[in-house]
This record gives structure tokens, C-alpha cells and sequence, in this order.
């Protein structure tokens, strides 16, 4: 999947986590994530928030991974978002009816990331064309994000194997992502979903 604020903000976080994680972690014991389930998103924020989305879809249900998904989203920004651009996670996992913060360990989890443009400039290089499908529809993936509206119609990905830590596995999961900058809380994005991994 590609995401991108202003329209994925919390996907955006969990892909930068996990990609940002796989690249600087050197011990690591693999886990192979079969299945996502129930997939399920809301906005969080105040209602004065600039960054909302407004719709999202993915299909099928449950997504395998590795395997093909399809999604579209819409989303809109009042204002443009720029560096410094912070994303604040929380995930928690559900342990026995209770739902637990699970920690910051390896930069997954529930961490704080000073400037997620920075990290897209290292993904992505600035001058490099954005990845497919953003580039067929114009869909900037490099700050700063213009205001406006934004739409991804619907679109095909192939979603590769992702090596997890054995701590994230089976279970249910809420993980919540707040962008802000200068100290101010431009959106706020909550997802639901269960992982069954093999």
C-alpha cells in the first residue's frame, strides 16, 4: 500500500514503522503475518482538526499478506503540512479482555516520530518519481503536502512479506495515529484489526 498524508495518517505510520524498522534493525526474529482482519478506521481528532479523512476501503477481508489488496481513500487538509511533521503512535493489543499499550521496542510500537518527512526522504529520495499508483494520479508523497483535497480511486497493490518481531503476533490491535506540527494536532486517525500470523 502506499500512504501518504493527508490521507492515510495513521497507514502511513504503521508502512513508515515497519519499512523504517526493516531497514536499521539488525537482529530481528521473523514472523510471517498471514492474515488481517476486520479492518475497521475512524477519525479521532477535535473537530477543528485540518487533516481528516474521509473515506477509506480495503478489500478483501481478511487481506493475506503476502497477497494482493485494493483500496481506495479520500481525504481533505485545510492547511498545507510541513516540516517538522510529527506522528504520535499508540498501539495497544488485546490480553485477556484487556487492552494493554504495547511499548516502543525497536522503533515499533507505540513511538513518537519527531518528522515523518524526513524518514519519507529517506524511503523515497526527493527527485525520485512517488511510487505507484500516487504517480499516475498525481499524489504527492514528499512534504510539503498543499491544502486541499485528496482522492486515490480505486487502486491494486501486491503487499509483500513482512518480517515482525515475535512479540507482535496473533491478537487484536487498536493503533492510533496523531500528525501534528508545532505543537498543534493537525489530525487524528484510530484502526481496528486482528492480526493471525503463521
Amino acid at each position: 500500500m502506499a500512504y501518504y498524508p493527508p490521507l492515510f495518517i495513521t497507514l502511513l505510520t504503521a508502512s513508515v514503522v515497519l519499512m523504517h524498522a526493516n531497514c536499521n534493525v539488525e537482529v530481528r526474529r521473523p514472523q510471517r503475518l498471514a492474515q488481517i482482519l476486520g479492518f475497521s478506521w475512524e477519525n479521532c481528532g477535535k473537530p477543528d482538526d485540518p487533516a481528516v479523512l474521509k473515506a477509506l476501503t480495503l478489500s478483501p477481508d481478511p487481506i493475506t499478506v503476502p497477497g494482493d489488496l485494493t483500496a481506495s481513500a479520500a481525504g481533505t487538509t485545510s492547511v498545507a503540512l510541513v516540516s517538522p511533521l510529527s506522528v504520535n503512535v499508540t498501539l495497544e493489543k488485546e490480553v485477556a479482555g484487556i487492552w494493554v499499550k504495547v511499548p516502543c521496542v525497536e522503533e515499533i510500537g507505540s513511538c513518537h516520530y519527531n518528522d515523518i518527512c524526513d524518514i519519507l526522504n529517506q524511503l523515497i529520495p526527493p527527485g525520485q518519481d512517488c511510487p505507484e499508483p500516487l504517480h499516475t494520479y498525481g499524489l504527492p508523497c514528499h512534504c510539503p503536502f498543499k491544502s486541499g483535497d485528496y482522492s486515490l480511486p480505486q487502486s491494486d497493490f501486491y503487499l509483500p512479506n513482512i518480517d515482525l518481531p515475535f512479540w507482535l503476533t496473533n491478537g487484536n490491535y487498536r493503533v492510533q495515529g496523531v500528525l501534528g506540527s508545532m505543537g498543534k494536532e493537525l489530525g487524528c486517525l484510530k484502526v481496528s484489526l486482528t492480526m493471525h500470523s503463521g
